[in-house]
């Protein structure tokens, strides 16, 4: 019996963990572009933290975040995939989303986040006032791939992908109809260039055996097979 009892006393506090996390978790600024839709998005991360043990102690953990170009096709095991480099309370973050954010971009549509080796300093002055400080100095770095968060010292795991779920959600509808906008280019392209072998092989019977390997190879033989077999008889 104790046994269980310590096993649901660990699950409880490793929620508290990711939700001590999510509560505390504020983000200030964010990169002025949305997340790419055809590419990889790197964002230069700076979470802002005070010290645990430390009255008057501020921490800043200066990184990189990698999001992959977003698919709107979600693989059965997106919680294995979706997280390089982060430890157990961002997964469990993550399983979470998974389960209950039903608007969740990131984990819908087979985002992938991937955590760099963090640099980190401590500074003894006010939270308000180092958090000031760094937006400034993003400011004067023209950084246009900064983000700057106050989040807590631990999990800090979790405050990075809080960050990237906000980044996720205020770019997904511009990703989506990117993806769909190219869906929709390459459909036309494949009309075009099947009407084309439709039109080759009605004038020369050694192209049917190219029509039919193209039709095979985009998957839609059976939706032309009428079409198709109308173009051998004819040639005979």
């Amino acid at each position: 019996m104790g046994f269980f009892v310590s096993m649901r006393t660990m699950k409880n506090n490793t929620q508290f963990d990711f939700w001590y996390a999510v509560n505390n978790t504020e983000v200030i600024a964010v990169p002025q572009n949305r997340l790419e839709t055809f590419g990889a998005t790197m964002v230069n991360y700076h979470l802002v933290t005070e010290l645990m043990d430390s009255v008057g102690k501020i921490r800043v953990r200066v990184g990189k975040l990698k999001a992959f170009r977003p698919q709107i096709i979600t693989p059965p095991s997106v919680t294995d995939e979706i997280l390089e480099g982060f430890g157990d309370d961002a997964r469990n973050y993550a399983e979470w989303l998974q389960s209950n954010a039903q608007d969740m971009q990131m984990l819908k549509y087979g985002f992938k986040v991937q955590k760099t080796e963090a640099n980190d300093y401590i500074l003894s002055d006010s939270l308000e006032t180092v958090v000031n400080r760094v937006k400034d100095d993003i400011a004067e770095r023209g950084d246009p791939l900064g983000a700057v968060l106050v989040g807590v010292d631990h999990p800090w795991e979790v405050c990075l992908l809080k960050l990237m779920a906000e980044l996720v959600q205020g770019s997904a509808q511009g990703n989506i109809h990117d993806i769909q906008q190219q869906q929709r280019d390459q459909k036309a392209d494949i009309h075009k260039t099947l009407e084309k072998a439709f039109l080759d092989a009605s004038r020369d019977a050694t192209k049917i055996s190219a029509l039919a390997d193209l039709l095979k190879r985009n998957g839609i033989f059976e939706r032309h097979e009428d079409r198709f077999f109308a173009v051998v008889k004819a040639s005979k």
